[in-house]
């Protein structure tokens, strides 16, 4: 049976392919010459093929759209233009499978072909677009030296346990260490790491990286620029000023920004939001972004995610769900559990040993880390941007 093929290819190359794919022997087949890209995506998500030729210069083509093929099991192969390198240096960022040359004849069409087979026969189509293959090589952007670093990710249940000021203070911790560290602004829900550290909300920040990552044009150098230095060795990603702003930051594009994060700091502290629903059962037959594709692209990207809960009866409860829901999710594995806001007049008169034996009893934990409630020092530091 021939594997089919979408073929979205502008100019005199599309005939090209076109009949090199037909003259493969019967293993391919062309099942749609799409006009536009919302045709070839239509067709992709139809199953009407597993491999779709597409041209750098295709309109309205960007990483969210190469994402959405992944996911309906399509190997992508982009014909790059060798009189626009700049669109071809996008089309790459993009995360295609396979990168060739528009061909000019017959010879130059059936290596694409046989390209394009090698590719599905290697199984090289990932679930979501391979991150490495969105960045541009960090020792390529002068100005601004490449580090190899980690991401933590902080994220607790829903109410309010304490997440921003835990993210907050562990970046500020780490690059007081004499290391560098990257402070980003994930939560879509109700982000305000910018205004707990005294900068303007309305800086483009983590949404304008996203847009960049989304287009092929993130570097280094760009996301530098995107993230001020709060103080030494600090940096900031300041995120969306409103929840409604959730979609500028699809899943698609942070994955691309993560592992240039890692290359501008040693260390990459995400704020995350509160829920990890995926929003399959209702976004499965259509193109729409994800309401917590930021949390769970931060989740997966992570090395180290730190579960932050409260220190009430409720917090608990709360906490000890969340973490059985990451268990279920496969995330977080590697994880560093924090209690906050520990005080004798929620957790009785010794606190930290309840908190403690709830804890062991109820989710296995035995290593949490307890941190004191101390109203006066957070609000003075709130008050003053520290």
């Amino acid at each position: 049976m021939s594997v089919g093929v979408l073929c979205a290819v502008q100019g005199s190359a599309e005939s090209i392919i076109v009949q090199a794919v037909e003259g493969s022997g019967g293993r391919l087949s062309v099942t749609r010459r799409c006009a536009d890209l919302t045709e070839l995506l239509a067709a992709a998500e139809a199953g009407l093929g597993r491999i779709a030729v597409v041209s750098v210069g295709l309109d309205l083509l960007d990483r969210e759209s190469v994402d959405v093929l992944h996911r309906a099991g399509v190997t992508v192969v982009g014909v790059a233009d060798p009189g626009r390198p700049w669109l071809t240096e996008r089309l790459q960022a993009f995360g295609v499978d396979l990168l060739a040359e528009s061909p000019r004849d017959e010879e130059g069409a059936g290596e694409l072909v046989q390209g394009a087979l090698a590719a599905l026969d290697a199984g090289t189509a990932p679930a979501r677009p391979v991150p490495a293959a969105g960045t541009r090589q960090p020792e390529a952007t002068p100005g601004v030296p490449a580090v190899d670093g980690s991401v933590v990710a902080v994220w607790g249940p829903t109410g309010a346990p304490g997440r921003t000021t835990v993210a907050v203070n562990v970046a500020a911790e780490l690059a007081a260490t004499g290391g560098s560290a990257l402070l980003v602004d994930a939560d879509t829900y109700g982000g305000c790491v910018a205004q707990v550290v005294g900068l303007l909300d309305e800086a483009p920040g983590l949404a304008a990286a996203a847009r960049a990552a989304g287009q092929g044009a993130l570097d280094l150098h760009t996301l530098a620029r995107l993230a001020p230095v709060l103080s030494p060795g600090l940096r900031v990603l300041s995120g969306v000023s409103r929840a409604d702003r959730w979609p500028e930051l699809p899943a698609s594009s942070l994955d691309a920004v993560w592992p240039l994060a890692r290359s501008l700091a040693r260390w990459t502290v995400v704020d995350c939001g509160f829920c990890l629903e995926s929003d399959e059962a209702i976004t499965f037959d259509t193109r729409a972004p994800q309401r917590n594709g930021a949390t769970l692209s931060a989740l997966e990207a992570a090395d180290v995610v730190v579960v932050v809960g409260g220190a009430d009866p409720v917090g608990i409860q709360r906490l000890v769900r969340g973490l059985g829901e990451l268990t279920d999710l496969g995330l977080g594995l590697n994880r560093v559990v924090v209690v906050n806001r520990v005080r004798s007049s929620a957790a009785g008169a010794r606190p930290g040993e309840a908190v403690a034996r709830a804890l062991a009893r109820y989710a296995g934990v035995t290593d949490a880390h307890l941190v004191p409630d101390d109203r006066a020092a957070l609000d003075a530091a709130l008050l003053e941007a520290r």
